[in-house]
């Protein structure tokens, strides 16, 4: 038995700690060069309703440091509310092309990929970055997502990065994102298993069709899943930005934090079933639990060794923060903790229902590969 548990605290830590080793090399390195011919890019980005920070965030698609590129927004009906704002933005920058759609394709059961169709057809170029609306785009996003771009790629992602919490539910959320979900998936990226966030999406038009073209992507609960196994499907890799871009977090409410966090919960189940399992270790408790045996039985001493793990785990994991410029202060560490207190919660909810609500649509696994085939 304490060999077992010893084996336990050495794994779960050893890979907490790589985890976080490998995702801040991303930010130790320098960004690659970007390449000698820079094509004519279609950003396009989806919009539904109007957020606290969407008049920066959006504004971001006019003042991107490129040569040559479009921004194509997408409103499913004129009567949105970020339609008027959308069309001052455009009205005040002149110097780029940009226009605004308004339509509603019914393509599959995923009303974001309705709501892009119309932008996508229109795109007069053949390499598409398609970017949720709340996406903070710092002048070079164009160039750095060229710039990962390689003979083998069939999509470059990247995950958003949480900044400036207004509240204490904020911050949770942004623990969620930063030095959870983004430590993960820069960590897979670094060893060659690179997978999809939906809240970028940059392709050529030929790796889309090949797969089936944006219907195939609603063939899944999300696009990310669907992007992932589509681009895998064809031998490509999918790769990440080097380093992230920022969604402003704002004010949060517990209530939103969970029904985002058991919906998002729900998507990568039905997607990766295999490794959501593997989800249920990915906080503190197991090593906790071989620590407390280890002390219990007087391997080592339970209070100091509990100490010491708390402390190296968190401080990874701030440390990480820091570095990448990620928001790290003591109100975010209380928020980590809680983030792992809820794991376990999350992961049992995930598992007592398939039900997921996106913006008031239904959009269980069931209705969205019935509608989409």
């Amino acid at each position: 038995m304490t060999l077992l548990l010893a084996g336990i605290l050495a794994f779960t830590l050893a890979v907490h700690l790589l985890s976080a080793a490998l995702a801040a090399l991303r930010y130790l390195r320098p960004e690659p060069p970007e390449p000698r011919h820079l094509p004519s890019l279609s950003l396009i980005r989806p919009i539904c309703g109007l957020d606290a920070f969407d008049e920066e965030t959006l504004r971001s698609s006019f003042e991107q440091d490129y040569p040559d590129y479009e921004v194509i927004f997408c409103a499913a009906r004129d009567s949105d509310a970020a339609v008027p704002l959308v069309r001052r933005l455009i009205a005040d920058h002149p110097q780029v092309r940009a226009q605004l759609l308004i339509g509603d394709t019914r393509l599959s059961g995923n009303p974001k990929l309705n709501n892009l169709f119309k932008g996508y057809e229109a795109a007069t170029s053949d390499w598409l970055v398609m970017t949720d609306s709340n996406l903070l785009l710092d002048r070079d996003y164009l160039r750095r997502l060229m710039a990962v771009w390689r003979e083998d790629t069939g999509l470059v992602s990247a995950p958003p990065v949480g900044t400036r919490p207004a509240n204490f539910w904020g911050a949770v959320e942004c623990a969620f994102l930063n030095s959870s979900q983004a430590r993960w998936q820069l960590a897979a990226d670094e060893l060659g298993q690179g997978f999809a966030q939906g809240k970028t999406l940059f392709w050529r038009r030929e790796v889309l069709e090949a797969g089936g073209g944006l219907a195939a992507l609603g063939r899944k609960l999300a696009e990310d899943v669907a992007s992932t196994r589509l681009v895998r499907g064809q031998g490509l890799r999918v790769r990440l930005a080097q380093r992230l871009f920022a969604q402003p977090v704002g004010h949060r409410t517990a209530r939103s934090v969970w029904d985002r966090q058991l919906r998002w919960s729900r998507v990568r189940r039905d997607g990766f079933p295999m490794l959501f399992l593997a989800e249920i270790a990915q906080g503190p408790v197991l090593p906790l639990v071989a620590v407390a045996g280890l002390g219990l039985t007087g391997v080592v001493p339970l209070v100091p060794a509990l100490a010491g793990l708390m402390l190296l785990w968190y401080m990874a994991e701030l440390g990480l923060a820091r570095l990448a410029g990620w928001p790290a202060g003591a109100r975010d560490l209380a928020a980590m903790i809680l983030r792992d207190l809820l794991l376990l919660p999350l992961w049992i909810a995930t598992w007592a229902g398939r039900g997921i609500t996106w913006r008031g649509t239904d959009m269980t696994p069931e209705r969205i590969s019935g509608t989409s085939e």
